[in-house]
């Protein structure tokens, strides 16, 4: 994959082309199994921007239902997610998508509870995708921090939302790959 494919930012391409990849450590204190995270990070790492905001979203979407009420059916949602397929059809920038982007985390600030807080800050890093790289493991992380409030920090919750965040990268990864040959 070319450079391009890699990274829409021109930061995070000269990081790639600098540095050698090293596993993060999450931003947010959460219950995790941190060899999946690491799988999946590393798997992360071999993925297309545009491929890793498809997972991203589709990570997040999977706990849009544990948006507040008011919430659920806000039109933010489908803004955050038109305007991240533009961006990933080129058709506008980062500074659109940023844009888009900070209004999409108002969902957050506007949540009454936690559960609602954490799928909307999921959610916003998901469409954040479409600028940088590096939100879409913040996003998934989100999502086990989700996963630890609704399971008491059950380590084997989180490691079925780490399984099934793996598993829909799998599915992409099988699309792509076909898709090339």
């Amino acid at each position: 994959m070319n450079i391009e494919e890699y990274a829409w930012d021109k930061h995070e391409q000269k990081l790639k082309q600098q540095t050698e990849f090293t596993y993060s450590e999450p931003k947010i204190k959460i219950v995790d199994d941190s060899d999946l995270r690491k799988k999946i990070e590393a798997a992360l790492e071999e993925l297309p921007q545009k491929l890793l905001a498809q997972w991203a979203v589709q990570v997040s979407a999977e706990h849009l239902h544990d948006l507040d009420h008011h919430l659920k059916n806000d039109p933010r949602i489908e803004l955050g997610l038109e305007t991240l397929q533009k961006r990933m059809e080129g058709s506008i920038g980062a500074y659109e998508l940023r844009k888009t982007g900070f209004i999409v985390n108002q969902l957050s600030k506007e949540s009454k509870t936690k559960t609602s807080q954490y799928a909307a800050r999921s959610f916003a890093q998901a469409i954040a995708v479409g600028h940088m790289r590096g939100h879409a493991l913040v996003s998934s992380d989100y999502a086990v921090k989700l996963v630890n409030l609704l399971f008491n920090n059950s380590l084997e919750a989180a490691t079925r939302e780490r399984q099934r965040q793996l598993k829909i990268l799998n599915e992409l990864e099988q699309d792509f790959l076909n898709k090339r040959t």
